[in-house]
């Protein structure tokens, strides 16, 4: 390998996990008062938001979100104005997701045929799909977030393929899970193994075991450390946004940036930080944004901007997607 052809591919390598990571996510739709969809979007801090609930679906159940008090979805077009809020959020590169599960709900797969019904109505009324019921009207959201807490895990692998099935070179229908960070998840394993998982933003907290706590995060590294071999396509670091977020696992900014993210950033899966949730980021996200990005200013990629980035050295072109 000449000198030239293996710096090329380490600035390849370098500037794809630029490209690639680099960001904050957080959960939007579980507190009445935190504030439209749209101006968590105008905050500029965040690149990924899932909006939570969908609580209660699958076998032979009628799905049903659960958005707090933001609309009433059983009302049609209630939750209209959550679609253009969506398409806002779009607009500047930020990628919405709807999350299912959650805490609290009720929802299960009962089988692969199950499986498939729940990802056919997720296709028709949430994504590229066409329905009488759209609760988001006309808005198309970016993918699916798997946040399964209850219930066992049977299943969820067969949902994730049938919706990255529907994923065609004109739209890509982006899979994210949250599992908590005991490995392997009780819930999500057999769904995470598929491989077909864009985001992975693992939720260390509320498990002692490997989380922040007393000012060492010695087990939190391990825990991520495994994390970071499932085969996925970026894992995030999921912590509370305030202690009041969670009954344990906060860590405050500043030990986030100095004891944390300068452990997990040179993962070559690392893709940034997850935060619980939207109504407690109370200026966490803003405190630690710059160094989520690896101490330098926030970037915005060509794909986020719409537009792709096209990038030719020696007249070798590289283009870079997220």
């Amino acid at each position: 390998m000449s000198v030239l052809t293996l710096a090329l591919f380490i600035f390849t390598s370098q500037f794809m996990n630029l490209c690639h990571g680099a960001g904050i996510a957080t959960y939007w739709g579980q507190h009445g008062d935190e504030g439209t969809l749209a101006a968590a979007c105008s905050t500029g801090n965040y690149k990924y938001i899932n909006i939570a609930f969908l609580t209660v679906f699958g076998s032979g159940r009628t799905p049903q979100l659960n958005l707090a008090g933001h609309c009433n979805p059983s009302d049609p077009g209630s939750c209209s104005w959550i679609g253009d809020d969506i398409a806002a959020c779009q607009r500047q590169g930020i990628r919405v997701l709807l999350s299912l599960g959650g805490g609290l709900g009720t929802y299960s797969l009962s089988s692969p045929a199950d499986a498939q019904q729940v990802a056919d109505y997720l296709w028709d009324n949430f994504l590229g799909g066409n329905s009488n019921s759209r609760p988001f009207g006309n808005a198309v959201l970016d993918g699916i977030d798997f946040d399964i807490e209850l219930g066992s895990g049977q299943n969820y692998d067969v949902l994730a393929r049938a919706l990255n099935r529907r994923s065609t070179a004109e739209r890509k229908v982006y899979l994210s899970a949250a599992p908590q960070c005991p490995f392997p998840d009780a819930h999500l394993s057999d769904a995470i193994n598929t491989g077909v998982f864009d985001y992975v933003w693992v939720q260390f907290y509320n498990n002692a075991p490997c989380q922040y706590a007393n000012g060492n995060a010695n087990q939190l590294i391990s825990s991520w450390n495994t994390w970071t071999t499932v085969n996925a396509g970026q894992i995030f670091l999921g912590v509370p946004a305030a202690p009041g977020a969670a009954s344990s696992g906060y860590i405050p900014p500043d030990d986030l940036k100095t004891q944390v993210l300068p452990n997990i950033r040179t993962s070559p899966k690392y893709g940034g930080v997850m935060l619980w949730s939207r109504f407690f980021d109370n200026e966490y996200s803003t405190a630690i944004k710059d160094s989520v990005n690896g101490g330098s200013r926030s970037r915005k990629s060509g794909s986020e901007s719409g537009s792709g980035l096209h990038i030719s050295i020696g007249g070798l072109p590289i283009i870079g997607n997220p």
